[in-house]
């Protein structure tokens, strides 16, 4: 039957099936070859199968039942399969859903090949819609970027209205949304039906993105994405691509014929066609620049909504949506991991948010890369070009280095080792003036960080981040839990730790007196300062809950812990360890209050929050006023993360707890000053902690 006359459309054997494509035919042949052979059905007689004998049924042979006179009858068989059989009719549909079979084509041959006949096309641009709830976003790479805007701005719930067309390339169309369908995202969402506004403003997110986001996690070329944008906007109608308001499939195969019959693509010889940007990753971009972006639609939309941006949360799951149904977490390749990367700390940084899945994309990312084998120093040289060599050897330290971190920070053990890589930490290698000069007269971030290499950053934060590794392992295991950490674990952790100070510290941490600095180095320099002493407080909070094993085996035996023979020695590791923690406590809080305000927390991505929530705590339980820095933070750090209200809010309610005398203190009880007592040690320690209440920076 061809399915290009319009006649065979309204057989009923056309709508009830979806033939599958050559390609998708190739596909499932190539499947059905890694699939374990069949298993061997049991097909022996009532007699045998109650003796538990093998019931020979070749023609010529005896059979057991036979030569033992007992009847050869297949009951229990028959009723078997008859029960399989009803049940499996009972589960089968009774007409076949053509958008179900459309969406597994789709996904198995996301693109048509170019130049192919109409013959090879998805079911659903001749059948009718057989389901009631077609899929929500049949979005492919070859999907145009406004069809692929007019996806991610459409109104809440009409993301049911999408639908896929022509040659397997999904292109969106919505069937008329009305100016009260925005209505939840503030009186100026309403412009979102028009075309040229929706273009505009995301363009405006990209810029947000780029001068904010881009500056703290430089995963993305600035100038090569804004091309390929701009590229993809200014060519998706040129090419024949439907405009939102055209009829589907009106110009997608008029595009396909042009693409295929040009050697450039459909373009002229005097353009050199741009790779697409992967809808995931504009989708992903966009929603950070709503995050943190001053447009007029999304102030309106916060100040509708509580001061917070129900538009940019929608943005959000539309782009992990996306992602997760683009397989960006299962198929290995450089765009995925990015959009990986990009995605984990864009979502919810609670653990208790359920909407958050807090980690997953970080850890997919890790698989990504492992599985390409960037991990490997002779793989990574073997990558030609420049551009993709550096994004992926940042990306994966990026990734090791947030997989350690997030391992001390949230008590879980850390996916990496260090004998899991054997390349050098960053072998990028420095960026010569006269490339940068070339390029720009400001170098990009990623080549400020490479600049940075000569001051030991990188090399700083790779051996720190190898401490946190080591204190996941040893502190977050069960036996840890349960006995205690180990004097000698405590020893080797303080020791580690002071080694670092003295070799790393003056080089990428906060100097005492820093000169004017813009928002990229005083951010940077003050997380990196926050980042190592945000470790000794994990220290003193792991000590405080599991205790000292020496001193937990004591006490279980019912034995004063005054008669362990290191018990002095113990109890001056423990002193130290608050004399520490709090020294490092009131110089995060110093850090951020200076941060805020000058409103940079504001613009943070999510690198300094778990610093500022682990401080405040700290001094929260202990009445010290520097907590009102961390709260302050904390509350300007929701204006993008609305769970770091919630935390402020418990930090405060745990302040002001401690200043009614409700203490909360488990195994550090006993180093504890009381109010009043005044111990000369713990005072004079902390108050010459940092001075950092005044302001240190000059913008």
């Amino acid at each position: 039957m061809d399915r290009s006359d319009p006649q065979d459309v309204s057989g009923p054997s056309s709508q009830s099936f979806n033939f599958p494509s050559p390609t998708m035919q190739n596909q499932i042949h190539e499947l059905a070859k890694t699939l374990p052979p069949p298993r061997k059905q049991n097909t022996a007689c009532d007699a045998c199968r109650a003796r538990k004998v093998k019931c020979n049924q070749i023609p010529g042979q005896d059979k057991h039942c036979l030569s033992k006179n007992y009847p050869c009858t297949h009951f229990i068989q028959q009723a078997t399969t008859e029960k399989k059989r009803n049940a499996a009719a009972a589960k089968r549909p009774r007409t076949l859903s053509t958008s179900s079979s459309s969406g597994s084509a789709e996904h198995m041959a996301p693109s048509a090949v170019a130049g192919g006949s109409q013959s090879h096309q998805t079911a659903g641009t001749q059948f009718p819609q057989q389901s009631p709830s077609p899929r929500l976003h049949p979005i492919t790479p070859d999907t145009q970027t406004r069809d692929l805007l007019t996806y991610i701005f459409s109104p809440p719930g009409e993301s049911s209205l999408v639908n896929a067309h022509t040659n397997g390339s999904a292109n969106i169309r919505l069937t008329g949304p009305t100016s009260s369908a925005y209505t939840e995202w503030g009186p100026l969402a309403h412009h979102l039906q028009e075309e040229k506004y929706r273009t505009e403003f995301a363009l405006d997110l990209v810029e947000v993105f780029f001068q904010i986001v881009h500056t703290r996690l430089p995963l993305l070329n600035p100038s090569q994405f804004r091309t390929r944008l701009h590229y993809s906007l200014s060519t998706g109608y040129q090419n024949g691509g439907a405009s939102p308001s055209s009829p589907a499939g009106s110009a997608a195969p008029q595009q396909r014929t042009r693409n295929s019959s040009s050697p450039n693509g459909g373009q002229s010889a005097h353009h050199q066609p741009q790779k697409p940007l992967h809808p995931a990753l504009v989708a992903t971009v966009i929603a950070w620049g709503a995050k943190f972006s001053e447009h007029l639609l999304l102030i309106a939309d916060r100040h509708r909504n509580n001061g917070q941006s129900a538009f940019a949360k929608v943005l959000i799951n539309r782009a992990r949506d996306l992602a997760e149904d683009m397989k960006v977490h299962r198929i290995p390749n450089g765009d995925h991991v990015v959009i990986a990367l990009l995605i984990e700390p864009l979502q919810s940084q609670s653990m208790d948010d359920n909407t958050g899945f807090h980690g997953f994309w970080l850890g997919s990312a890790i698989r990504l890369l492992l599985d390409l084998q960037i991990n490997h120093k002779s793989v990574m040289a073997n990558i030609e070009e420049p551009e993709a060599r550096g994004t992926m050897i940042f990306a994966w330290w990026m990734a090791c280095l947030a997989d350690a971190y997030r391992s001390a920070y949230y008590r879980r053990k850390p996916m990496l080792d260090d004998d899991d890589y054997d390349i050098d930490f960053y072998t990028v290698g420095p960026v010569p003036p006269a490339i940068i000069e070339s390029h720009a007269p400001q170098p990009s971030p990623r080549e400020q960080l490479e600049v940075c290499q000569s001051l030991g950053y990188y090399r700083a934060a790779h051996a720190l981040a190898r401490i946190a590794r080591q204190m996941s392992r040893q502190l977050w295991r069960p036996a840890t839990e349960s006995d205690g950490v180990p004097l000698e674990v405590l020893t080797n952790f303080m020791t580690l730790l002071n080694e670092w100070r003295e070799e790393h510290l003056q080089h990428v941490g906060v100097p005492p007196n820093l000169e004017a600095r813009d928002f990229v180095s005083a951010v940077t320099l003050c997380a990196s300062d926050a980042t190592y002493h945000v470790m000794w407080i994990i220290l003193y909070n792991a000590l405080d809950d599991f205790g000292i094993r020496e001193i937990n085996d004591v006490t279980r035996t019912g034995s004063p812990e005054t008669l362990l023979p290191q018990h002095a020695q113990i109890e001056d590791k423990k002193r130290k360890m608050l004399n520490e923690a709090l020294h490092c406590a009131t110089r995060i809080a110093g850090l951020a209050g200076v941060l805020a305000r000058n409103n940079y927390l504001r613009l943070d991505c999510a690198v300094m929050h778990v610093s500022c929530i682990q401080a405040g705590m700290f001094l929260a339980r202990l009445a010290r006023p520097e907590v009102m820095n961390c709260i302050t933070g904390l509350e300007q750090y929701a204006y993008a993360y609305e769970e770091c209200a919630d935390s402020a809010a418990e930090i405060r309610q745990v302040y002001q707890q401690a200043l009614a005398g409700k203490y909360d203190h488990n195994h550090m009880a006993s180093v504890i000053p009381r109010p009043g007592t005044g111990d000369p040690d713990l005072t004079s320690d902390s108050d010459n902690a940092m001075n950092v209440d005044q302001p240190m920076f000059s913008f």
